[in-house]
């Protein structure tokens, strides 16, 4: 007897309608998304409905189309059009659309037009974290990694560079202005004033469009310089009056020049400082993963908490350094959480004295990486207590050196960057889908929330049924 096999039948009707729920396995993620979906306050974006007449085809339904991003970013799918191939191709897709297909565009609009309401689900992830034991706040790492952004790095332009091109541009608009005059009085001459050529306005128009970006983007510059030099004056001008009141006290001249007090109307961007044209929020960066290149992006900001990894503050910076970055990060924690951690740790990215001696430092066993030790630097030696009069720094050297403190900050690594790989290697986000400050970091907090919703996932958490 020969081997008997299964009925295949690519034609064959079925009795019954099949449902959705035989599609997937119960310990599916799709399942547990669909069901953490449904304990979400999505009201903000319901509520955005009720504004409209009723007039049209009816509306997806919220939450289908909130099931459908949060599984796209958590299994590493980004682009709405890669999402509406997936709708049709991918069975945890199709069940999450309840078998449902809105096109690239639709989904495109929906978060772009919610996307506040779908950065705010990062809080909603933390507290269900939180609520499932996921967080203790008993050592939390703070790191940054430099992300790209939707932009070419070749569309940028040094503020040097912007100078030349404009003079260059305004001498060629000049020169295509007079051109443009002969050629309308030669054809005017030969053919009569109803003749116009179309080659040269357009000709026109491309260069006075780029010269209009140029002044645009040096007018931006000029305006950060300015910024700058404001932000550098009051500190300047908070130095030298705590050097008078010293004076005041001891009677004795402190050693150092004073500081030198900038004037911002007088403030000019560097010749090197770049604008890029595609997304102007997007600064060039030192691309930690290359040593030596550097990419267009944005530097984005984690805390991790060392009991499940669980994020518990996520920012987008535009600075490449981290350094000041540690407080409004320990700010954010605090917010979220509602206290301190009480250990936090960080790489010498985020070391400065100030960072170190802040008032929002208080209470939290704080270990930093002080960077390589400089020539002629004292050295705190290991062992015994730290020397009399010692500096924030030498404290914060004296404190890593010991047993305690070493074993604290070599879990940093084992904290937070298995976070960063675990978003940019095994999801595969290394580019925002969206354009400008705001709508990055709103893209971030989504990106967070469903690492946080993996951890409760792969915690075996299910959320309460009604």
């Amino acid at each position: 007897m020969g081997k008997s096999f299964r009925a295949d039948d690519l034609n064959q009707s079925l009795l019954f309608p099949p449902s959705l729920h035989d599609w997937l396995p119960d310990n599916h993620l799709a399942r547990f998304l669909a069901d953490v979906v449904s304990a979400l306050d999505l009201e903000s974006i319901y509520s955005s409905y009720n504004e409209k007449d009723g007039r049209g085809l009816s509306a997806y339904a919220p939450a289908m189309m909130v099931r459908v991003l949060l599984y796209g970013y958590a299994t590493g799918v980004y682009s709405s059009r890669k999402i509406q191939g997936k709708s049709y191709d991918d069975v945890a897709f199709r069940f999450l659309s309840a078998d449902e297909h809105p096109d690239h565009s639709t989904l495109a609009e929906f978060r772009k037009r919610h996307l506040q309401a779908l950065a705010g689900l990062f809080m909603q992830a933390l507290q269900l974290c939180a609520k499932a034991g996921l967080v203790k706040l008993g050592h939390v790492a703070i790191d940054g990694t430099k992300i790209k952004a939707n932009a070419s790095k070749h569309k940028a332009m040094s503020y040097g560079r912007m100078n030349e091109t404009e003079q260059r541009l305004k001498q060629e608009i000049e020169a295509l202005l007079k051109q443009a005059e002969q050629t309308d009085a030669a054809e005017d001459a030969l053919y009569g004033k109803d003749k116009r050529g179309d080659e040269l306005p357009d000709e026109l128009a491309r260069r006075e469009s780029r010269l209009k970006k140029i002044q645009q983007a040096k007018a931006e510059l000029e305006k950060e310089a300015a910024e700058k030099a404001e932000q550098e004056r009051a500190e300047a001008e908070a130095r030298l009056a705590a050097r008078r009141e010293k004076e005041a006290k001891t009677g004795k001249k402190p050693g150092g020049r004073p500081p030198q007090i900038p004037a911002p109307e007088e403030a000019r961007p560097d010749a090197k400082a770049q604008r890029n044209f595609t997304d102007a929020q997007s600064r060039i960066m030192p691309d930690g993963a290359n040593k030596g290149s550097f990419l267009q992006g944005y530097n984005a900001q984690a805390a991790v908490d060392s009991e499940a990894q669980v994020i518990v503050a996520a920012e987008i910076t535009q600075q490449a350094n981290d350094s000041r970055q540690l407080l409004p990060m320990l700010k954010q924690v605090e917010a979220n959480m509602g206290r301190k951690p009480d250990a936090v740790s960080a790489d010498a990215g985020y070391w400065s004295e100030a960072n170190a001696t802040d008032d929002t430092v208080k209470g939290i066993d704080l270990h930093i990486a002080t960077g390589r030790v400089k020539h002629g630097e004292a050295v705190v030696a290991e062992g015994g207590p730290p020397p009399a009069q010692a500096t924030a720094k030498q404290l914060m050297q004296h404190k890593l050196r010991t047993g305690a403190g070493r074993a604290i900050y070599r879990r940093r690594k084992v904290i937070v960057e298995p976070v960063f790989g675990q978003i940019k290697e095994v999801r595969g986000f290394r580019r925002f889908s969206l354009r400008g400050l705001e709508k990055v970091r709103a893209e971030w907090k989504l990106v967070c929330a469903t690492a946080n919703l993996l951890k409760l996932f792969r915690a075996g958490w299910m959320p309460e049924t009604v």
